[in-house]
């Protein structure tokens, strides 16, 4: 039975005593012989890092791209999404829990499996998501190398906390990514989720020079709703791209955070502000008129019209432009 159990991981150094330090992300992680990274997907056998999660899966299925949530690449297409067991982020609030903060049994899909499946199911290509892919990296390249040639798109969900190396590898098999930026704030990283802000507004920059992203903001009471956070949050995407689609998320209370339901009023304050300096601003995890729509930001009208995940396109030509006043609309088809 293939599941590749010995698969070398990249990003390592050789340590004393058969310890390890993986240079994946910005942990560092120092791992003892027969221990386990903070991701749970690497592990130190005799010395050796291990992708020990590589290809071992906790979900698999055909998805809206809306869901991920990717509104200007492929919308209104399905994509196979799988995602792996385990994390290398704390996060407080965090809603698949489940299967990113503990073991669980995962079903092993090799990358030919996985691509094969993609295209029996016609999908765009494959989403990593769920938990943190760019964990994944060995199976992420090795899935695009096999994919991308047959047309396949190569998708990631992610928190965007990895190193600048291991990223600018991984960037040459990636086609899209959405990135949860979830505090403009280093405290809140490292308070609530374990982590620090930089590495990850360096993907958001990384990641905008080389392939196309949306970035995630979920909207927490208490922690990130201030008026100073959103308009470091949006001054942030603004400097890197006005053009960036911004999504704002309600926050459910969930696994240890109890702070209560995001108010619909601040998820609209928000994105009030957003819309000084950003092109596309959404608004998701509840439902409000108009702010799942994407409108031409030159002359308002109806780009594309959607309907929680049925997706219409009623304003963009083929060749990416306005219907109504020919302004250039930064899509993929």
């Amino acid at each position: 039975m293939d599941n590749r159990t010995n698969v070398k991981a990249r990003y390592w150094e050789s340590m004393e005593e058969d310890k390890v330090k993986c240079t994946l992300c910005p942990h560092g992680c120092v791992i003892n012989n027969g221990k386990f990274g903070i991701c749970m997907v690497r592990r130190n056998v005799n010395g050796e890092l291990i992708a020990s999660g590589y290809g071992h899966t906790i979900s698999l299925t055909m998805d809206p791209i809306e869901k991920k949530p990717l509104f200007h690449f492929k919308p209104g297409s399905s994509i196979l999404s799988v995602g792996p067991n385990g994390c290398n982020l704390k996060c407080m609030w965090c809603q698949n829990w489940q299967i990113s903060q503990k073991k669980v049994i995962t079903r092993f899909i090799s990358p030919e499996n996985l691509v094969n499946m993609a295209l029996r199911e016609k999908s765009v290509g494959v989403a990593f998501t769920y938990t943190e892919p760019l964990i994944w990296l060995e199976y992420i390249v090795d899935a695009a190398l096999i994919g991308k040639p047959k047309g396949l798109s190569m998708v990631a969900v992610t928190n965007g906390y990895i190193n600048s190396e291991p990223l600018d590898e991984l960037l040459n098999y990636l086609d899209a990514v959405n990135i949860d930026l979830k505090s403009m704030f280093d405290e809140d990283y490292k308070k609530y989720m374990g982590g620090t802000l930089a590495p990850v507004l360096n993907t958001i920059k990384k990641c905008s020079e080389r392939i196309f992203v949306e970035v995630t903001n979920l909207i927490i009471p208490g922690i990130n709703d201030s008026d100073e956070h959103i308009h470091k949050l949006v001054d942030f995407i603004a400097s890197v791209n006005p053009t960036i689609p911004l999504h704002f998320s309600r926050y459910h209370p969930y696994y240890k955070m109890d702070n209560p339901i995001t108010p619909e009023k601040t998820l609209l304050h928000a994105a009030k502000i957003a819309q000084e300096k950003l092109k596309f601003v959404y608004i998701g995890n509840i439902k409000l008129p108009g702010f799942e729509d994407t409108k031409c930001p030159v002359c308002g009208n109806m780009l594309i019209n959607r309907t929680y995940y049925f997706t219409k396109k009623v304003g963009i030509t083929e060749e990416r432009k306005c219907s109504k006043c020919g302004a250039d609309i930064d899509f993929v088809h």
